[in-house]
């Protein structure tokens, strides 16, 4: 594996390195004693500390200046302050530059050329360096080495080369070295390997919270949450002193479950530990709150944090997206860059996603057309969410224009934004040609699959809607269920369409019954153009009466207290007809329903809907 690690040329060949002599024998003749030099020496140390802690660039600079005139820059250990500077401003290449100059390179001059890309998001100019420092004689990896290295390669997504990694650190004895350990721990988790980090994480003799929280965001990472709440209890049971990276971690497990009370307990916890100011656990609580039909939890927490990093400010884009808020996304987005917070491309995600919500094209072709003024090349995720735009908005031409345009190959998620498009506003043709066009490049997700049939289905176009249903089932693949779940006391209670195995089925269904009625008086009539099956009206009505989130919904009411919200979360998009039916349920029952479907939030109340209908 060392010659994988090797195989690739270096784009740019350093200057020849020498192997470092001591350093006063290196200075020149008379030109400090000892004792002042090391006096220097400590002092530059010092305040390139300083200037690094500040991020003042000019002060650095200055000093750097100072160091060349008085030839100071020829200490291993200062290079590495002056590059480790650069790198916190996020300059890189000025590093490599002071890599380059320096006459001797230690170790340390290494991990500090390593970590300098790695740290600014370019792992592939940090991995080449690696291997270029492994083609120098008498020069190896050490445990700060190690652990860059493989968080490039988790940052690229390379299993194989970090696996290269991992067997060169076990060859040269590393691999009982805390530090190595838990990088790779987190590289192999990071990729998605989670029984190479579970093996490496169990044999490792001596585990730090770095260890323990790498393996718990692995778990968290790739849904599982049961496993990762479990590794969090174990660490607490070992009397393991938690991080905020161990903290944002089972929070965000909190938000993906919909765990809100023991989300609320671990909001507790970071309180009483004082970690509830810190950026990533102040992200994942935005997340937690957002995600758990709590907005106003998660202004909070935006709110009592001082010190900002882009995480927050994105999750709490994201958050008012998803919330139906959208100028609260446009003030926010000015004051990110009055704090002169430079916006990547995970923000424009969540300006798009916001204005395709709102049906706010001119303001998403223009957050689109500005991007490339950010240094932000649209990808494939930006051109769905504007493909996804259009479609709503019923601009089924344009977006059509747009996807023919793209300088990549459009993705399963743009032709699906295309295809949710004709199927809200009734184009099977269109649909049926898009179709035509996706499964010529193979198989494709059951999602792609169910929107095809249903775009024909509301067209009443029944014998095609089979055929796509027909090529789901032939594919072997599984059309989801529709699922919906409340969270009560310690339970999760989850139900699907016209399910009769819990518990309270006759009370919820009793309270079904009783709650139509009322609906009735006060105006609903139901939509069975919602059913897209070729059935009766009669069993169309019965279908729609009982879908997942009226049962949810049900069971909320007869136990729940009435000053409690109710928050019902979805996995599927939430029909037209139960929009309509919540409504009415909140306006007869006087109580506020949040339900969170696969696309957004909607929060109900007095018969009214956050969204305004636009969903």
């Amino acid at each position: 594996m060392l010659q994988r690690l090797l195989k690739e040329p270096f784009r740019q060949t350093p200057l020849p390195f020498r192997r470092q002599p001591t350093i006063l024998s290196a200075l020149p003749q008379n030109s400090l004693n000892q004792q002042s030099f090391e006096l220097n020496y400590r002092i530059i140390c010092n305040h390139l500390v300083d200037f690094t802690r500040e991020k003042n660039l000019l002060k650095g600079q200055s000093f750097h200046a100072h160091v060349v005139k008085s030839g100071m820059q020829i200490v291993p250990l200062i290079c590495h302050h002056l590059m480790n500077f650069y790198a916190k401003l996020e300059l890189p290449y000025c590093s490599e530059q002071i890599f380059h100059e320096s006459q001797f390179i230690s170790s340390t001059t290494w991990s500090s050329i390593v970590s300098s890309f790695v740290q600014n998001e370019l792992p592939l100019r940090g991995l080449e360096y690696f291997k270029l420092l492994l083609r120098n004689d008498g020069m190896f990896p050490d445990d700060y080495i190690f652990p860059c290295a493989t968080k490039a390669c988790a940052m690229i997504n390379d299993y194989c080369f970090g696996q290269s990694v991992h067997c060169l650190a076990v060859k040269i004895g590393f691999e009982v070295n805390v530090f190595v350990g838990s990088s790779v721990v987190d590289m192999y988790a990071k990729c998605g390997n989670l029984l190479d980090a579970r093996k490496v994480f169990d044999e490792m003799p001596e585990k730090n919270v770095v260890t323990w929280s790498g393996m718990i965001y692995g778990y968290a990472q790739m849904g599982e949450d049961e496993e990762a709440l479990k590794l969090f209890k174990n660490a607490l049971w070992e009397g393991l002193e938690v991080n905020d990276f161990t903290f944002s971690s089972v929070i965000r497990v909190c938000g993906y479950s919909t765990l809100f009370e023991l989300g609320k307990q671990m909001h507790g916890l970071c309180l009483k530990l004082s970690y509830d100011e810190t950026s990533f656990v102040g992200s994942a609580l935005i997340s937690m709150y957002s995600k758990s039909g709590m907005i106003e939890g998660a202004y909070r927490v935006f709110n009592e944090v001082s010190d900002k990093n882009l995480g927050m400010w994105n999750a709490m884009l994201i958050a008012c997206a998803q919330h139906a808020d959208t100028k609260s996304v446009f003030e926010l987005f000015k004051k990110m860059e009055n704090t002169g917070m430079k916006p990547n491309f995970i923000t424009f995600l969540c300006i798009l996603y916001a204005c395709s919500h709102a049906g706010l094209v001119k303001e998403g072709k223009h957050y689109f057309g500005t991007m490339k003024e950010y240094g932000i090349e649209p990808g494939s995720q930006h051109y769905a969410s504007m493909v996804d735009l259009l479609g709503r908005a019923g601009k089924l031409q344009e977006a059509m224009k747009l996807i023919e345009e793209m300088p990549m190959q459009p993705t399963e998620s743009v032709w699906g934004a295309l295809l949710t498009g004709c199927r809200i506003h009734g184009n099977t043709e269109l649909a049926s040609s898009v179709a035509d066009r996706v499964f010529e490049l193979g198989p494709v997700s059951p999602g792609l699959h169910v929107l095809l049939s249903n775009a024909y289905a509301a067209a009443g176009r029944y014998q095609e809607a089979a055929k796509a249903r027909k090529m789901l089932r032939d594919s072997g693949q599984k059309k989801e269920t529709g699922l919906s779940w409340v969270e009560e006391g310690n339970r999760i209670h989850t139900f699907a369409a016209e399910d009769r195995t819990h518990e309270f089925s006759e009370e919820i269904y009793r309270k079904l019954d009783e709650l139509g009625e009322d609906m009735e008086r006060d105006g609903y009539v139901a939509d069975t153009t919602c059913v897209l099956k070729e059935v009766g009206a009669e069993e169309k009505s019965q279908t729609i009466k009982y879908h997942s989130e009226r049962l949810a919904i049900a069971f909320a009411l007869i136990t729940f207290p009435p000053e409690r919200p109710i928050r019902v979360m979805k996995n599927l998009r939430v029909c037209g007809d139960c929009h309509v039916a919540i409504k009415f349920m909140s306006k007869c029952t006087g109580r506020i329903i949040i339900v969170r479907d696969n696309n957004r939030f909607h929060r109900f109340e007095k018969g009214k809907c956050s969204c305004g209908d636009y969903w």
